[in-house]
């Protein structure tokens, strides 16, 4: 399609920084580091780049408030997308094509790039109008989330430099809705990945022997799979939303070498989402006793140390959120607080106490990120950019 000249000057920023590669794994950020450091000039505002280690910069730009001295409002997103498969994408994921309905297909377009762009246009609206508010706002581009955040802001926030910024609010990034409801997000399940191990006895593929790995691990798995069918009976037969339930789901099988030697070892990974409510240190032990019960020779391996975080109040004592929904209110939006599926960088922001909520201005939006065509159309963009202007400005106004 050829380049609409009056395109909204806002899309074509946008379409800008989509054709920026910032692809993992191995991203280099420096393209994108430019990028901002070109609207930090251009906004006349400073900006300071953080290394987290030689190739992850943390990117942040200040609009100081006139109380500077009250906790300021972090507004975050991330630099990197996931990977692409190019055969099945209608267009080049990162040209940012965009059709006669107005549809960008670009890595990114939802996850998260289009928030990174309304945050600076909101930024440039209120210098344009000459609007000071009595907090500070800092817009922050991290790098890594979609691999943990291990050199993001997971490591950022346990900087002095966090430390000066004084954070009191962050707002970060939420999901499309395929309806006119926004969905909010004030929490995150708590991530669990384990790997079990079951060891048996081996020989010939002939013979029905006793206690062999493959009868282990049928229990094993037996027991993760009712539990992942109870948990999709409740989310069938209640008013449960998906991010309420705990998610189960087997995700590799490891084992064997030949198909007639019965194998010494087989072992089964779970990726597994706790439900809020669920504790992982009773979970754990639960899963300890299923190893006990298949038999002897059955190990499990937690992978980390589980962080599990209170989500964020939402009543109106916590004034963050009161100013956000007043705001939505306002403009008639109609909103969804609800618990994120996946996990976003929030987590670690309110596992040090700091209040976040993970929202995207995009409604009436298939659901497409991780996924392939994924795309944002112009229009559901520049509605957008309104709805910002208003949040962050009441958020900037606590």
């Amino acid at each position: 399609m050829a380049e609409n000249t009056t395109e909204n000057e806002s899309v074509t920023l946008f379409r800008e920084y989509l054709r920026i590669p910032s692809v993992q794994p191995n991203v280099n950020y420096s393209d994108s580091v430019k990028f901002f450091k070109g609207q930090a000039e251009k906004l006349g505002l400073p900006i300071k780049v953080h290394y987290m280690s030689p190739n992850t910069p943390i990117v942040v730009i200040t609009l100081s408030g006139k109380q500077p001295e009250l906790p300021s409002v972090l507004l975050s997103s991330h630099m990197d997308v996931v990977p692409v498969y190019p055969k099945c994408w209608k267009h080049d994921p990162f040209s940012a094509y965009k059709d006669e309905t107005g549809n960008i297909y670009a890595r990114g377009a939802q996850d998260m790039k289009c928030v990174s762009i309304q945050y600076i246009e909101t930024i440039k609206k209120y210098l344009q109008e000459k609007l000071n508010f009595k907090r500070t706002i800092h817009l922050c581009f991290t790098p890594d989330e979609e691999t943990g955040s291990l050199f993001g802001i997971r490591k950022f926030i346990k900087t002095s430099e966090f430390a000066e910024m004084n954070i009191g609010f962050v707002l970060d990034e939420g999901k499309a809705t395929p309806n006119e409801v926004f969905n909010v997000f004030y929490g995150e399940r708590t991530i669990w990945g384990l790997t079990i191990t079951c060891t048996g006895t081996t020989g010939h593929g002939s013979i029905l022997y006793e206690s062999t790995a493959g009868e282990k691990l049928q229990y094993i798995i037996n027991k993760f799979m009712n539990w992942r069918e109870r948990e999709k009976t409740r989310l069938r037969n209640t008013n449960l939303e998906p991010g309420d339930v705990t998610s189960v789901n087997l995700t590799k099988i490891n084992g064997g070498c030949q198909f007639n030697v019965l194998p010494p070892e087989i072992s089964v990974s779970f990726d597994i989402r706790l439900a809020v409510e669920e504790d992982p240190k009773e979970m754990e032990e639960v899963v300890k006793s299923w190893c006990i019960e298949a038999g002897e020779g059955v190990s499990v391996e937690f992978k980390k140390d589980p962080i599990r975080v209170p989500p964020t109040k939402i009543c109106d004592n916590n004034l963050w959120w009161a100013a956000f929904k007043r705001e939505c209110n306002n403009m008639k939006l109609k909103i969804n607080p609800c618990i994120f599926t996946g996990a976003t960088d929030s987590r670690f922001i309110r596992n040090v106490g700091i209040p976040a909520l993970g929202f995207s201005p995009m409604n009436h939006t298939t659901p497409l990120a991780h996924d392939h065509n994924e795309f944002l159309n112009e229009n559901i963009f520049i509605k957008g950019l309104d709805i910002y202007y208003n949040i962050i400005k009441a958020l900037a106004s606590v």
